[in-house]
C-alpha cells in the first residue's frame, strides 16, 4: 500500500472490483492505493470500533450508512492500538465533527494512519453488488497518475484471496500481558489472542477476572502456566481452516475439561476442535443489527457481527464428538448460520458474534456471566 495525505478530498479516486465493476469518486483519508477483500458493514454507529477491530485486517470496508464521521474520533473508543481495515468506502462523509469527546476528524485519523479510502460513490449499489456476487478482492486507487482500468484490474486480481489466509498471528500480541480484575479478583483466565478487541478482557475484568492475554502462537503449556480457572479464545481475521495451532491448543483444553469460552474466530476454532468443518459465507455478517436466537432460552437478541466464515454443524440434532455431545445453541435468524455451540458433557461454549459490543448493542453481555457461572461451578 502506498499513500500520501495532502488535499485528499479533491483528488480523484477509483474503486475496482475483481469482476471488473468500477466505481469512481474522490479520495477519502490517505491518497495512494490499497487492496483487500471488499465487505460491507450495516452499522449506523460505532465506526471507530469497526476501524480498529483486528478482525478487519486485509479487508476494505464499505459502510452502508451514507453519513459517516459525524462524531469524529476520540481516544477512548478504539478496540486496539491502530486502524486495521485495509481501506474505507463511504458515500457522504461528515464535513464537521460534532461530539464533545472528539479529538480530531475521521478523515484526519485515516490520513494520519495512512488508510486509503474513497468517498462520493453509490455505496448502496456497491453493497447490492456484493450481496449478489459475494465478497471479492478490490483495489482503491487515487492520485494524479491513476493507472488505466486494465492495469488496475490486473493488480486487483494478483492479490491473495481471503480463503486460505492465515492472519491471526499478524494482528495478535507478541508478548503476554495482563488485564487486572476490577475490584476483587475472583478468577484467572488465559485468553488466546487471535485478534482480540480491547473491550473483551475489560468485560471479563468487570466481573472480577484477571485476564492473561497470550499470543496466537501460545501452546497448551503456555496456557496452563498461568494456572487458569478458564480459557478464552478470541475473535480474529482469516480462514479458520488454517488455524491448526489454536485447534490443537483448544483440544487439549477440552481434554482437561477446563471451562472454555470462544468468540467469533474462537467459535470456529471450537467447531474444528469438535470435528466440524468451516466454510466461507457468500458475503458474511458485518454490523451491529444482526438478529440471533439463543436456542437454550428462545430469546432473540440484536447482536454485533464481523465474520466471513462459519461452522458447518447440524442445526436439527445433538451431535456426538470426541469430547462429548454438542448442540447448536445460537442461530442467525436471517440465514440459519450457526451462531453458537454448547457442549453438554463439559463446561465449554462459544458464539459467532460479539457480546462485548463496545458500540452496542448489549443484548448478549450475559454470555460473560455464563462463563463466570461455568468457572464457579467447576470450583465448587
Amino acid at each position: 500500500m502506498t499513500t500520501s495525505t495532502r488535499g485528499a478530498d479533491k483528488v480523484p479516486a477509483v474503486l475496482v472490483l475483481e469482476d471488473g465493476r468500477i466505481f469512481r469518486g474522490r479520495a477519502y483519508g490517505a491518497v495512494g492505493e490499497t487492496f483487500g477483500e471488499a465487505v460491507f458493514s450495516t452499522g449506523m454507529t460505532g465506526y471507530q470500533e469497526t476501524l480498529t477491530d483486528p478482525s478487519y485486517h486485509r479487508q476494505v470496508v464499505v459502510m452502508t450508512a451514507p453519513h459517516v464521521g459525524n462524531t469524529g474520533v476520540n481516544d477512548e473508543d478504539p478496540e486496539s492500538s491502530r486502524i486495521w481495515v485495509a481501506g474505507y468506502v463511504v458515500r457522504d462523509p461528515a464535513r464537521v465533527s460534532s461530539n464533545w469527546r472528539a479529538k480530531r476528524s475521521l478523515d484526519e485519523e485515516l490520513r494520519t494512519q495512512g488508510v486509503v479510502g474513497i468517498q462520493g460513490i453509490d455505496t448502496r449499489a456497491l453493497t447490492r453488488h456484493l450481496r449478489e456476487s459475494g465478497a471479492m478482492r478490490v483495489g482503491i486507487f487515487s492520485g494524479s497518475a491513476l493507472p488505466d482500468e486494465g492495469t488496475m484490474l490486473a493488480e486487483v486480481r494478483q492479490q491473495p484471496e481471503m480463503k486460505g489466509a492465515d492472519l491471526s498471528a499478524e494482528v495478535a500480541t507478541k508478548e503476554t500481558y495482563v488485564v487486572p480484575a476490577i475490584g476483587e479478583k475472583k478468577f484467572t483466565v488465559a485468553a488466546v489472542d487471535l485478534g482480540i478487541k480491547g473491550m473483551t478482557p475489560h468485560r471479563m475484568a468487570e466481573r472480577g477476572i484477571e485476564v492473561h492475554v497470550l499470543p496466537a502462537t501460545a501452546t497448551a503449556e503456555d496456557v496452563y502456566a498461568v494456572d487458569p480457572d478458564g480459557v478464552f479464545f478470541s475473535n480474529g481475521p482469516g480462514d479458520p481452516a488454517t488455524a491448526d495451532g489454536p485447534v490443537a491448543v483448544m483440544q487439549e483444553v477440552l481434554r482437561r475439561k477446563t471451562p472454555l469460552f470462544g468468540i467469533c474466530f474462537g467459535n470456529q476454532i471450537l467447531g474444528r476442535s469438535l470435528g466440524f468443518g468451516t466454510y466461507k459465507l457468500k458475503y458474511g455478517h458485518r454490523g451491529i443489527n444482526q438478529p440471533v436466537q439463543d436456542r437454550t432460552t428462545g430469546k432473540v437478541e440484536v447482536t454485533a457481527h464481523n465474520h466471513g466464515f462459519a461452522v458447518d454443524a447440524p442445526l436439527d440434532k445433538v451431535s456426538d464428538t470426541p469430547f462429548g455431545r454438542v448442540e447448536v445453541s445460537h442461530v442467525c435468524l436471517n440465514d440459519d448460520v450457526v451462531e453458537g455451540l454448547q457442549l453438554l458433557d463439559q463446561p465449554a461454549f462459544s458464539v459467532q458474534y460479539h457480546p462485548e459490543a463496545a458500540a452496542g448493542p448489549h443484548d448478549a453481555a450475559y454470555l460473560f456471566d455464563r462463563f463466570v457461572s461455568l468457572m464457579e461451578a467447576e470450583r465448587a
